[in-house]
């Protein structure tokens, strides 16, 4: 079995916790504060691979430290500086979200905007809604969904996800982010026209999801060297390449 440590054992470090053995894991440490237990080499005694999912403001700091003790890593957090990760020296694997169905859901989406592009009639918009506590706005995944709609999208070349005042330009792609009590994530994409609204939509009903992808994540890197995007080798985790 792949022995994983936890860094961090809030919500997700305790799903990892017991969905860990279904995946063939073995959780060997389990790093947080609140157990008494800091980040130091001894703690993660003979973890292969960490699992972070603790803050964004630290998870540089947590990779460096990780990576220089011959561990590798998988980034859960989000908000960090991906500039100061990628200079980082070591096995990384990092993303916006680590949700199968939501990865599924952005190869979706780039496929529709590939067809949405050669129908010249249609506008489109994305909103996202995530529960109050998030720290991030918009989302990472918004951002992810953004960067394939601008890319296959030859009518938008601007992203607004700042609050609008009066009208947009029609070459801008407008994403609102909306928080509330303990939604756990919810993305919708609109393709408008005079005629029809198409909706393209995926709502997370727990963090599992994200979990499972981690978990995914945390094998695939045991297996590999290097830095990755979670979304650029995700078809290779899945079995997905033809």
């Amino acid at each position: 079995m792949l022995k994983i440590g936890l860094l961090g054992y809030g919500v997700m470090g305790r799903l990892l916790d017991d969905l860990a053995e279904s995946m063939g894991c073995e959780v060997v440490a389990k790093i947080d504060p609140a157990l008494g237990v800091s980040l130091k080499r001894e703690n993660l005694h003979d973890a292969e691979v960490v699992i972070d999912f603790t803050l964004g403001s630290c998870a540089v700091e947590n990779a460096r430290q990780v990576c220089q003790w011959g561990k590798k890593i998988v980034v859960g957090a989000t908000g960090f500086d991906l500039q100061e990760l990628k200079k980082v020296k070591g096995d990384i694997i990092y993303a916006s979200n680590f949700s199968v169905g939501v990865n599924l859901f952005i190869k979706i989406v780039e496929s529709a905007a590939k067809l949405f592009d050669k129908v010249k009639d249609y506008d489109v918009c994305g909103v996202e809604y995530h529960h109050q506590r998030k720290v991030d706005s918009p989302s990472g995944t918004a951002k992810s969904i953004a960067e394939v709609l601008l890319k296959n999208l030859s009518s938008k070349n601007k992203l607004m996800i700042d609050r609008v005042e009066g009208k947009i330009k029609p070459e801008e792609l407008h994403f609102a982010s909306v928080r509330c009590g303990d939604i756990p994530g919810t993305h919708l994409i609109d393709f408008d026209s005079s005629a029809d609204t198409i909706e393209l939509k995926h709502t997370a009903r727990s963090r599992k999801g994200f979990a499972l992808g981690a978990l995914r994540a945390a094998i695939f890197l045991a297996k590999n060297k290097g830095f990755y995007r979670f979304e650029d080798v995700f078809d290779e985790i899945l079995g997905l390449q033809n």
